[in-house]
């Protein structure tokens, strides 16, 4: 018996000019390069223009990730793009990608689960293509964090950067085991309990601002190791997989600590995790696509290696996805 499965057909990914250095944050705060590097992995990250929204990052991706797939934005179906920093309260800004791409039919919305989001949108286009919604669907993670950070917070500001990946998903055809291409399996959850120790302290419908990061860094770390290798193991297990099946693992690009001590967990050596939080920090719902097009652009997939992707951001909510490339 064929099922339909959701096969990446290309993936691209933009950053914005501006590089900022850890030395930068030194000038005005207790910091140093030392203390941000053995903390967390990270050199250095983009910062946005005076004027470059997230839309504006989304479509510089999403243009890279049609020309590897092949395809014109009018061929697509839907857009899917995860953010936690969208143009406006309302429309979303899917909508503004599809515009500027020029796709007149179909349709576009955004997905909201911070960091976790590219994740979770994943799981939406593959739904919308296993029910015969879409055929071809653009998803993407896109952020400009740095509208959203206390300057004045050594604890949260060194962490994030702006970026964005995208990756085009289309409909094929699979015999319905894990040896299958594309999307095998995801794994999805949230837990509102944990809302305090990873938020933004304003909304349209409280401060009626938008507000900046707070984050209660050590409790964070302490759900992200646990969870991360969780999800990790649940969606392979849902694939029919184990770690010892995993080529490769990219994971959400927050901590390397972090990253590290997951693929500890699970089994899955060092070389096998794919690291780019070095130069580009956080990027939240980016962050795997980001990585995914870096390495991708590496030639460091091969067809048939099979991709673990993970992520936990504010939410809680946390997820993965098993990618056979």
């Amino acid at each position: 018996m064929t099922v339909i499965r959701a096969v990446l057909r290309g993936c691209g990914h933009y950053l914005p000019q501006r590089v900022v250095e850890n030395a930068e944050f030194a000038a005005t705060l207790d910091t140093s390069d030392e203390w941000i590097r053995t903390r967390t992995g990270i050199e250095r990250r983009h910062f946005a223009a005076e004027g470059e929204k997230t839309s504006d990052l989304a479509i510089a991706a999403s243009r890279a990730a049609l020309a590897n797939a092949g395809l014109t934005g009018a061929e697509l179906d839907a857009i899917v793009l995860a953010t936690a920093t969208p143009d406006q309260t309302f429309p979303s800004t899917a909508t503004r990608v599809q515009a500027a791409l020029g796709m007149h039919g179909g349709f576009a919305f955004d997905v909201q689960a911070v960091c976790a989001g590219f994740v979770f949108a994943l799981a939406q286009a593959d739904a919308l293509i296993r029910v015969g919604l879409a055929r071809r669907v653009l998803v993407i993670g896109a952020e400009v964090f740095s509208r959203i950070l206390d300057f004045s917070d050594r604890g949260t500001c060194v962490l994030f950067g702006d970026g964005a990946g995208a990756v085009v998903l289309e409909a094929a055809e699979g015999i319905g085991d894990a040896t299958d291409r594309g999307l095998l399996a995801t794994d999805l959850r949230s837990d509102g309990r944990y809302n305090e120790i990873l938020y933004v302290d304003g909304g349209p419908s409280t401060t009626g601002q938008a507000g900046v990061v707070r984050m209660a860094g050590q409790d964070v770390f302490k759900h992200a190791v646990v969870k991360l290798a969780e999800t990790g193991a649940a969606a392979l297990a849902r694939a029919g997989l184990g770690p010892a099946d995993v080529d490769w693992l990219v994971p959400h690009q927050a901590n390397l600590r972090i990253m590290t001590m997951t693929a500890q967990k699970l089994g899955v050596a060092r070389e096998r995790v794919v690291v780019t939080v070095q130069e580009h920090g956080n990027t939240s719902a980016a962050s795997i696509p980001l990585a995914l097009s870096t390495a991708a652009g590496e030639g460091r997939f091969s067809p048939g290696d099979l991709v673990l992707m993970e992520a936990i951001g504010g939410g809680l909510a946390w997820g993965a996805a098993v990618l056979r490339w």
